[in-house]
């Protein structure tokens, strides 16, 4: 099989949904092993992927495999693999702080390993994805790493391992952020009269088109933002108040603290 998933909770079933609904694979080439009761054939019936009975088996069914399990568990899952079944494999991790030296010492000088931080909008076909690439892996290597990634969202190359810890950060935990602020948005739309259904619908919308201008303008957020902001209007008001509060202080750190917590689970 081309495509194997070693854990499957809510970020690989991301992937698995992503991978499948931008049909890059088919669910024939799909395998996948969770080490919880009843998982793996729970996601047989609903994704028709093949559901692998032990960690070997999926191993040794599949060319690429993406690690997807808790870190607390890591080490365990890496204990069962072979050296021999590693070989040659591409070993694709998503695993917040475990280093690519973790994986290597584990699996040998023979299995090729890429560090990678996808998020969960890979499930609706937005996801971001940063990756590092070592320099031992092949260029075949990293073309299937990418495409894999880039099929269900946009893909960033870090030039540095450490510097996943950031993306980690950044756009790993990023939706919970975003969400936050989304429902923030919305609470203040129902203080003001305006119905909760509407006003998620709303808010959502925003947050999205917002986004997509950012990307597809390519102008600096100051300059989008003052695009919106009449002197003296309804726009300039809303940005006092957030500044007042320490809006962007406050998500700052937010990045931050979420950054040093992956360092710190890193080790």
């Amino acid at each position: 099989m081309e495509l194997g998933f070693l854990g499957a909770g809510n970020m690989g079933e991301a992937m698995i949904r992503g991978v499948l609904s931008a049909k890059r694979y088919p669910p024939r080439e799909v395998a996948v092993f969770d080490p919880a009761p009843g998982r793996g054939e729970e996601l047989r019936k609903r994704y028709g992927v093949f559901a692998a009975g032990s960690v070997a088996e999926l191993v040794g069914a599949c060319d690429m495999v993406v690690v997807a399990v808790k870190p607390q568990v890591l080490s365990g899952v890496l204990g069962e693999i072979s050296r021999n079944a590693a070989r040659g494999k591409t070993f694709v991790s998503i695993v917040a702080g475990a280093k690519a030296a973790v994986f290597g010492k584990a699996l040998g000088e023979g299995a090729k390993v890429v560090r990678t931080m996808p998020n969960t909008p890979a499930q609706v076909g937005m996801g971001s994805t940063g990756i590092h690439f070592p320099d031992s892996v092949d260029e075949a290597a990293r073309k299937k790493v990418r495409g894999l990634f880039s099929s269900f969202g946009t893909v960033a190359e870090v030039p540095r391992e450490e510097l996943l810890d950031v993306v980690t950060a950044l756009s790993g935990s990023g939706p919970a952020y975003a969400f936050l602020f989304l429902e923030a948005l919305a609470d203040g739309a129902v203080r003001a009269g305006m119905g909760r259904r509407e006003a998620y619908l709303l808010a959502a919308s925003t947050l999205e088109g917002a986004a997509r201008m950012a990307r597809e303008t390519g102008k600096h957020p100051a300059e989008l933002k003052d695009m919106v902001m009449s002197p003296g209007g309804t726009t300039a008001a809303g940005v006092a108040a957030l500044e007042r509060g320490a809006f962007r202080a406050t998500v700052m750190e937010a990045v931050l603290a979420a950054w040093q917590r992956c360092r710190e689970l890193s080790g």
